[in-house]
């Protein structure tokens, strides 16, 4: 684990958008359902046009922080699928704690500059 850790630190800090996608991909997802569930994530903040997800896919696959997963759908309409690769899970997981930790210096200082005035 320590391998994966010290490979997965490397991909630190996400930008939000990477972030989004790889949350997205905690279960394996096709193009078009990434950016719905992106956009539910994110309560509508952050919206993906498919040239964004399609470029951040690519760079994710070639990062390999995700993988193809098979296709979903019948011959006119087959859509790729992606998951997560062990990899990518890691920096899932160590870029979230990264963002409790950040939360949780927010949370004191709001409290702190609360008490302040």
């Amino acid at each position: 684990m320590a391998n994966l850790d010290g490979r997965a630190g490397a991909f630190l800090p996400l930008t939000e958008p990477t972030y989004l996608v790889l949350a997205a991909l905690a279960e394996p997802r096709h193009g078009y359902g990434i950016m719905q569930h992106v956009e539910t994530l994110s309560d509508r903040r952050v919206k993906l046009g498919p040239g964004t997800l399609y470029g951040a896919l690519n760079n994710l696959l070639r990062q390999k922080l995700i993988r193809r997963a098979g296709e979903t759908g019948n011959n006119s309409e087959r859509r790729k699928v992606y998951a997560l690769t062990p990899l990518g899970e890691r920096v899932l997981l160590l870029e979230g704690e990264r963002l409790t930790t950040l939360s949780k210096v927010a949370i004191q200082i709001s409290r702190r500059l609360g008490e302040v005035r």
